[in-house]
């Protein structure tokens, strides 16, 4: 943990991951999403679980009966997109629109990481991205999702609340699940349907699949599942 220069009374303190991230805001005009993403990820207790499909289903519900196009396109495209906080915000028109319309599939090179990955956009992710587009007329080269400062691309805190108001909308626990839970749940469903741990690994753009093996938290017990669907 980073350690504060001085205290009122002499020597040195700690600071909390949510000062580190003020502190580095305010004072480094170089700040970028890739320092917040690795930053911010420190303020995570433990592992957010995935969400379950009937939480899926309630959210997008949710979103479609407040006609908020925006969310439900970021919704939409967060879970079908599998990528971090940081790197859904950093998306631009291009990367799924490239020709004024979302497509197929999609690439999008990881801030943590550096490695590209690749990702596939649902027919409702592509309709709730086409009806985004056509209401906020946003064009290529401009971010996807802005914040409140015009042209800027919004930051992982304010997609981190906005998570939170539709998870709390849907009478999910804000404290229990967060962003990582919309990164996770596709991913997990791959696996639990098809037990290709190397599949989820390059949806996810891990390096190693010793680090997927613990993103999904899998054990004996999971592996011993998924034998026990085979009969030879």
């Amino acid at each position: 943990m980073p350690i504060k220069p001085t205290s009122p009374h002499g020597g040195m303190v700690l600071w909390s991951a949510t000062e580190e991230v003020d502190h580095v805001r305010t004072n480094d005009p170089d700040f970028t999403h890739t320092r917040q993403c690795a930053v911010e990820q420190r303020q995570v207790n433990g592992a957010k679980p995935p969400l379950r499909q009937k939480h899926v289903w309630a959210i997008r519900g949710m979103l479609q009966n407040e006609r908020n196009k925006r969310d439900l396109a970021m919704f939409n495209l967060a879970i079908d997109s599998k990528l971090r906080g940081c790197d859904v915000v950093a998306i631009k028109v291009e990367d799924v629109a490239p020709n004024g319309y979302a497509v197929d599939r999609a690439t999008v090179r990881q801030r943590k990481t550096g490695r590209p990955v690749r990702f596939e956009l649902t027919e409702h992710t592509r309709q709730a991205i086409d009806a985004y587009l056509k209401s906020s007329r946003k064009k290529s080269g401009e971010f996807l999702f802005t914040g409140p400062r015009s042209g800027r691309s919004m930051t992982p805190r304010q997609y981190g609340r906005l998570v939170s108001n539709w998870l709390m909308g849907t009478g999910l626990d804000p404290h229990l699940y967060g962003t990582h839970s919309l990164r996770r749940t596709k991913a997990t469903l791959i696996y639990r349907r098809t037990g290709n741990l190397r599949a989820v690994q390059l949806l996810l753009g891990h390096t190693k699949i010793e680090s997927t093996v613990r993103y999904l938290g899998i054990d004996v017990d999971d592996a011993l599942t998924i034998a026990e669907q085979v009969d030879v």
